[in-house]
């Protein structure tokens, strides 16, 4: 068991640090916010695998705030990147369009 609790840390670890990479150089902000929603999934299976490992049922309630967390942020994230403000020369579209 203990061998494959250091193979899972060392993954998790491993993609932790891609991901933080990815939220330094970016490009975009979409791909920073999609970087810190796979960040914190990261976060949450690490705390699911030390729950498996010491046998503890107390993060299973963190867990679930954390996803419930980290859906309303991307939703929340991901709605105000992709709000549309009309450019000059694009003509406006009303309520009746």
């Amino acid at each position: 068991m203990t061998v494959v609790l250091d193979a899972v840390t060392a993954m998790l670890f491993l993609a932790a640090a891609c991901t933080l990479v990815r939220i330094v150089r970016g490009p975009s902000m979409l791909d920073r916010a999609m970087a810190l929603d796979v960040l914190l999934a990261v976060i949450m299976a690490g705390l699911g695998a030390s729950a498996v490992a010491g046998g503890d049922t107390w993060v299973l309630p963190t867990l679930l705030a954390l996803s419930l967390v980290a859906f309303v942020g991307s939703v929340a994230v991901a709605r105000f990147l992709t709000h549309h403000v009309p450019r000059p020369d694009e003509p406006e579209q009303g309520a009746d369009a």
